[in-house]
């Protein structure tokens, strides 16, 4: 009864579920939505897709090497505190970037920014708010006041009454002396080498990395403590439940701040969206200080990332799951960087983008219980990677061809089986080359081959190409080369034999098992030849008796 009571398997992976859905949650508030503020702050979409690329690239060092240091000091739980406080205090610092753009927004509360009441006397000028990303400029000429304010067409909105008031006159000069005073001490200005938006996009790489440095360690260091700790009570089959409470988190999180940032657009423009990723993440400190992680033993040995490579290095089937991983990889950092650029220039505002967001995360929840039908109908996992790839990139056509802020709606419900299906089909071919204990090594080299590598170079690219050629053209582009890819992946699993590897705890269980059988069949003989003799021997001496 004090083992049950100590190794509560139950109550760890309600702590575990609680963990990773408010964790998913603050970072589907904010991630997705974040190269739309960098929009917002007037970068292009070269600096745009740099950030980006810088950010993947340094998870991909960073994420192995925190996971060792924290399991070699067993510093797991102060690490997953640390960069949950650390993250969401750095990430803040962005909102402290004035905009650099040159573009007014959309203009969804320019009524309410810019106000002009007439009074008895005339004109009379009443608020004009501090929005970064409206312009608009006041001067008078020959005794008329005229209002400027770009749009996104570039007309000019002239406002010329007859009668003006000395009030208006004496504000419309108040607000230019403002004007100018904030141009003396504008952010930037102390940098006299480069141009404001240059300054700003080297400011923005700083800050990013510095806030990627911060949450990189935190998943895998919580993911490694749970894993062994399930591992220690044998309940490791229990794990994958985890990943189900990540994609309602982020779902709920995609949806949620849609709605909240639309609503409260006039107010706070899109700093809800950090302040909501600061609040979740500081709320998912008390489950991470109760979350179940264990101590791995120094004397314990763990599989390395080296023995992994090996094995995927040496499997023919795992290499092609492994370019078909980066390919992948760089097509949705296309996806994930710019779709919502796409959408916004359809008019799309944060609450359609917020729910699209959603509908993707639970089409791959979806797309579970539906999994294993579907691979006993192809009859082989690896197939689902070519079904992944062609509904990839029919997703991407479809994203070049939106004319309206809803019309994204099918392909995200098609998440299910491009993204699903992909990470369902890696799990599957780590199986069938991983030897006892490198499993989720072997797994976390497709990881970080898709989510990092093949990420930063797809974000590079992507903003090269976006800044040059346009965004229909780089979804057409990326569609041409996952269907080129998902052709040539058809023909070279149907060529090359499946190589797999035994399963050694399945054949471990059967051996034990007809262990077991010819135990009982040895006792069984045993018995029997026993009572042979003892009959012989008894009609022997009845024998001799007679």
């Amino acid at each position: 009864m004090q083992k049950n009571k100590q190794w509560n398997v139950k109550g760890a992976m309600r702590l575990a579920g609680t963990f990773h859905f408010l964790h998913s949650c603050a970072s589907g508030c904010l991630l997705p939505f974040l190269t739309l503020y960098f929009r917002h702050l007037g970068l292009t979409a070269t600096m745009t897709g740099i950030i980006m690329a810088s950010r993947h690239l340094l998870a991909l060092v960073w994420r192995p090497i925190s996971s060792v240091l924290a399991r070699q000091y067993d510093k797991r739980r102060a690490v997953v505190v640390g960069s949950l406080l650390s993250s969401a205090s750095v990430v803040l610092i962005l909102l402290l970037f004035p905009s650099a753009g040159l573009k007014a927004e959309s203009g969804r509360c320019n009524a309410s920014q810019l106000n002009v009441k007439v009074a008895e006397d005339g004109w009379e000028f009443t608020t004009l708010e501090n929005v970064p990303w409206l312009n608009a400029t006041m001067y008078s000429v020959n005794n008329t006041n005229v209002v400027t304010e770009p749009s996104n067409d570039d007309d000019i909105t002239e406002y010329t009454p007859t009668p003006v008031s000395s009030n208006f006159t004496r504000s419309v000069r108040k607000v230019r002396s403002l004007q100018e005073e904030h141009a003396h001490s504008e952010f930037l200005g102390s940098l006299k080498v480069m141009d404001a938006q240059h300054q700003m996009f080297f400011l923005v790489l700083i800050v990013t990395g510095f806030w990627e440095f911060t949450a990189v360690p935190l998943e895998w260091t919580a993911d490694d403590g749970l894993y062994e700790y399930l591992d220690f009570v044998d309940a490791t089959d229990r794990h994958r439940s985890a990943k189900i409470w990540k994609q309602l988190g982020a779902a709920f999180g995609n949806g949620g701040v849609g709605i909240l940032v639309t609503g409260l657009y006039c107010l706070t423009g899109t700093a809800a969206e950090f302040y909501s990723y600061a609040i979740l993440m500081i709320l998912t400190v008390p489950s991470a200080a109760l979350l179940p992680l264990y101590l791995r033993k120094r004397e314990r040995r763990t599989s390395g990332g080296f023995k992994a490579l090996q094995l995927v290095h040496g499997n023919s089937q795992a290499l092609l799951c492994a370019v078909t991983v980066v390919l992948t990889g760089m097509a949705s950092s296309v996806v994930s960087d710019f779709l919502l650029w796409q959408m916004q220039d359809h008019n799309a505002t944060e609450t359609h983008m917020g729910i699209s967001l959603a509908l993707a995360h639970f089409s791959q929840v979806g797309f579970v219980p539906l999994a294993g039908r579907l691979v006993r109908f192809l009859k082989y996992h690896g197939w689902l990677q070519v079904l992944a790839v062609m509904t990839l990139s029919l997703q991407c056509l479809y994203y070049s061809f939106l004319w309206g802020p809803w019309t994204v709606i099918p392909a995200q419900l098609l998440a299910g089986f491009s993204t699903g299906a992909m990470w369902w089909s890696v799990e599957s071919q780590c199986e069938d080359i991983a030897t006892p204990g490198t499993e989720k090594t072997v797994f976390r080299v497709f990881e970080l081959l898709s989510l990092e590598l093949g990420a930063g170079f797809g974000s590079l690219m992507a903003g090269f190409v976006v800044q040059k050629f346009g965004l229909n053209v780089l979804f057409q582009g990326t569609a041409l080369i996952l269907v080129l890819w998902g052709i040539a992946l058809a023909l070279l699993k149907w060529k090359i034999p499946r190589q797999r590897r035994i399963n050694y705890s399945r054949l471990l269980a059967a051996d034990m098992t007809e262990m077991s059988e010819s135990d009982s069949d040895q006792e069984k003989d045993w018995l029997e030849t026993a009572m042979d003799d003892s009959r012989q021997k008894t009609s022997g001496q009845w024998t001799s008796l007679k």
